[in-house]
């Protein structure tokens, strides 16, 4: 596994890289939520009520903070995050 800090702004957050039989498991922690690849659910993210975006199809921290925002939970959406904006700009608001 390899973490390592993201700069966000004035905070910062922490980005895992967790590798997995078929294909790496991404997150960017903020400390109010965190951006995630599409390994992992965004329905379970509204059950338990978390903020949480969607990056799909990454590799890596990099591709997951670059690439668009696919879909959002319901309390990041109150956040302002939307789909389109980047992992990057999503976990701004998330940090």
């Amino acid at each position: 596994m390899e973490t390592r800090d993201i700069d966000v702004g004035q905070k910062k957050a922490a980005g895992f890289e967790i590798p997995l039989p078929s294909g790496p498991l991404v997150l960017a922690r903020g400390e109010n939520g965190f951006v995630m690849c599409g390994y992992l659910d965004i329905a379970t993210a509204d059950k338990l009520a978390a903020a949480a975006a969607v990056v799909r199809g990454v590799k890596n921290l990099d591709e997951l903070l670059a690439n668009p925002v696919t879909d959002v939970s319901a309390k990041a959406l109150s956040m302002g995050i939307r789909p389109g904006m980047t992992g990057r700009e999503a976990l701004q608001k998330l940090a």
